[in-house]
C-alpha cells in the first residue's frame, strides 16, 4: 500500500533529463548555435558591453581620469538639458519628424505588401519588389549625393528642366520649407519596400481557404483585402508600431547630418545632431551621453505604454 501511495505521487513528475541525454542533444544542435553565435556576439559587445559607459553620464568624466576616478555630480547634466535654450527646439524638431514618418511613411510598406499580393504575373511581381528592395541597399551618402546632384540651384538637371519650361528654380537642399518633406520621401524610397517582406511573409501565412470561401460568396478582391488581409495583419502592424515607438526620439543621425546645412538648421537640428556636436565637435561626453540615456528612456517609457494598451485591447503586443 506504502508504495503503490509512492508511485502515485511521483508518477505525475517529469524526469531530469540526464547529461548524456543533454550531450546528445548539443551535439546534434551545435550548428545552430554556431549560427547565432556571430548576432549573439554583435549584441554583448555593441550593444550590452557600451552600457557600462552610461556612468559618465552622472560624472563629470575627463578621459585622463577615467571613468572610475571622474568626479560624481548626479543629475547635474540631465537639469543642464531641460534647462537649454535649444532644447524645445531639438524636441519640436524630433517629435514632428517622426509623427510624420509614422503617420505618412509607415503605412507604405503595408500598402506595397497588399498590393504586390495582388499581382499574379509572377515574372512582374518579382521584377517590381527587386525594384522596390533596392534603395535598401544604398547609403545615405548615395541618395543625398544624388540628391543635391539633381537640385542644385545652379547647375542641377532638374532646376534647369524647371527654368527651360518656364517654371522658377527650386532651392530643395537650403529653403527650410522643403527640409522635411526631403528627408520623408527618402525614407519611404529607401525602406517601404524592403519594410514590405515582413507584411509579405504574414500574407502568405493566411490560409487560402479564407479567400475561396469569400469569392464563393462573391466577395470582390477589394472587400477580400479589406476583410480577410488587413485583419490578418493586424497583429503584425501592432507588434512593428510598437517596435516603431522605441525609437520615436531617434530620428537617424546621418541622414539628417547630410542633408542639414546652416540655412535649414532651425528645421533640421534634432538630438542626434545636437550630440554630434556636444560630444564629438566639443568633447563633452558627459553631457552628450546623459542626452543619449534621455533619448533611450523615452523610448522604454512609450514601447511599455504602447505595449500595455495593446494587452488591454486584447492583443498579444512584443512581450
Amino acid at each position: 500500500m506504502h508504495q503503490t501511495a509512492t508511485h502515485t505521487k511521483t508518477a505525475g513528475v517529469p524526469s531530469i533529463p540526464s547529461t548524456k541525454t543533454n550531450g546528445k542533444y548539443l551535439k546534434r544542435a551545435y550548428p545552430f548555435y554556431l549560427m547565432i553565435l556571430p548576432g549573439l556576439l554583435y549584441f554583448l559587445i555593441f550593444r550590452y558591453g557600451p552600457m557600462f559607459g552610461l556612468f559618465i553620464a552622472f560624472k563629470d568624466y575627463t578621459p585622463f581620469r577615467g571613468v572610475w576616478e571622474s568626479e560624481w555630480i548626479g543629475v547635474k547634466h540631465f537639469v543642464r538639458l531641460f534647462s537649454e535654450s535649444d532644447f524645445l527646439l531639438l524636441l519640436k524638431n524630433t517629435l514632428f519628424l517622426n509623427l510624420l514618418d509614422i503617420i505618412i511613411a509607415f503605412p507604405f510598406p503595408i500598402l506595397i505588401a497588399i498590393l504586390l499580393n495582388e499581382v499574379r504575373k509572377k515574372f512582374f511581381k518579382n521584377a517590381v519588389q527587386t525594384i522596390l528592395y533596392a534603395p535598401h541597399f544604398l547609403s545615405w551618402v548615395v541618395i543625398v549625393g544624388i540628391t543635391m546632384l539633381f537640385f542644385r540651384s545652379q547647375d542641377g538637371g532638374v532646376n534647369m528642366l524647371l527654368e527651360v519650361m518656364g517654371f522658377d528654380r527650386v532651392n530643395l537642399m537650403t529653403d527650410p520649407q522643403y527640409f522635411r518633406w526631403v528627408w520623408l520621401f527618402h525614407n519611404i524610397w529607401q525602406g517601404a519596400g524592403w519594410g514590405a517582406i515582413i507584411y509579405l511573409a504574414s500574407i502568405a501565412s493566411i490560409d487560402p481557404a479564407l479567400y475561396e470561401a469569400a469569392t464563393v460568396d462573391g466577395a470582390s478582391r477589394l472587400r477580400q483585402i479589406w476583410h480577410i488581409t488587413v485583419p490578418s495583419l493586424k497583429s503584425v502592424i501592432l507588434i512593428m508600431l510598437i517596435l516603431r515607438l522605441g525609437n520615436f526620439i531617434d530620428v537617424g543621425f546621418e541622414h539628417i547630418f547630410l542633408l542639414q546645412n546652416p540655412l535649414n538648421i532651425q528645421v533640421s537640428d534634432v538630438f542626434e545632431t545636437y550630440v554630434y556636436r556636444q560630444g564629438l565637435v566639443l568633447g563633452d561626453f558627459s553631457y552628450s551621453t546623459a542626452i543619449g540615456l534621455f533619448k533611450s528612456f523615452v523610448g522604454l517609457v512609450l514601447v511599455l505604454g504602447a505595449n500595455r494598451i495593446a494587452k488591454r485591447f486584447g492583443e498579444e503586443g512584443v512581450y
